[in-house]
């Protein structure tokens, strides 16, 4: 047992208590990993999806699905952006950048930018270690390169499907065209390239108070606010604060 300068016994037991539920939690998050990783093959990809993408020289090129995987790295983490928005979408748009150009229907999700934000620095640590990553949006090229750009990414692979039916068929548009944010996982075998797992627990009911956490566990930024007193707060990220461009964001 460790303890901390001048707590009290009162805190030492709760502590104590809340550790025992938290090793809980830990062995929970490794059998729901240790059962996603059991699943049996998921579909084939049903057609050949073409994105707009850039080339290594940043010029406009059409990538193919199996494009972007790597020679041996055989797992694609990719996510499905809000780009544009959702219609309901309320809050502020982009006011200055390349961003800020585009109708505010047209805009990006600000909660996508920010994961985004927190993701691309790991891409270099999840190719090191053997994996593909990869950011699909329903927007035209120029718009998602013209945000890459704004929001300083550095390291991510950004393809537009505006031309192909890829996020309809993957659940991550609905019939009237409205976006919808989606972690999905892509394995390349022997047969073709096949759907692994996607985020579902985002089309899951919620908990009362809760929102759908589908991909928590890997959202920094809420993470760690559950770590502090005061908790999750009632808020919600933006594409710039204070007037600041995105990329000198608080992210």
């Amino acid at each position: 047992m460790i303890t901390f300068p001048n707590e009290s016994a009162k805190y030492r037991a709760a502590r104590e208590k809340l550790l025992q539920k938290e090793i809980e939690l830990r062995r929970a998050m490794e059998a729901v990993a240790v059962a996603r990783r059991a699943l049996p093959p998921g579909g084939l990809v049903p057609r050949d999806y073409v994105f707009d993408g850039l080339d290594g020289e940043g010029k406009a090129t059409r990538i193919g699905l199996p494009d972007l995987f790597a020679p041996g790295k055989d797992s694609l983490i990719l996510y499905q952006m809000m780009f544009p928005r959702h219609p309901q979408e309320t809050r502020d748009v982009a006011t200055s950048g390349e961003t800020a150009k585009l109708a505010r229907q047209d805009q990006p999700c600000p909660s996508c930018s920010a994961l985004l934000d927190q993701l691309d620095g790991a891409v270099g640590h999840l190719e090191a270690a053997g994996f593909n990553f990869a950011v699909v949006a329903k927007t035209a090229l120029d718009n998602l390169a013209a945000l890459g750009r704004d929001r300083g990414w550095k390291n991510m692979r950004l393809v537009s499907s505006a031309g192909n039916s890829f996020k309809r068929d993957y659940n991550s548009e609905t019939a009237d065209g409205a976006q919808i944010p989606l972690l999905s996982v892509f394995r390349r075998d022997d047969d073709g390239i096949r759907h692994f797992w996607s985020s579902e627990l985002g089309f899951a009911p919620t908990e009362p108070g809760q929102d759908p956490r589908a991909i928590g566990t890997c959202e920094i930024l809420w993470n760690l606010m559950d770590f502090t007193p005061e908790g999750r707060p009632d808020w919600h990220e933006q594409l710039q604060y204070s007037g600041r461009a995105p990329e000198a964001s608080c992210h």
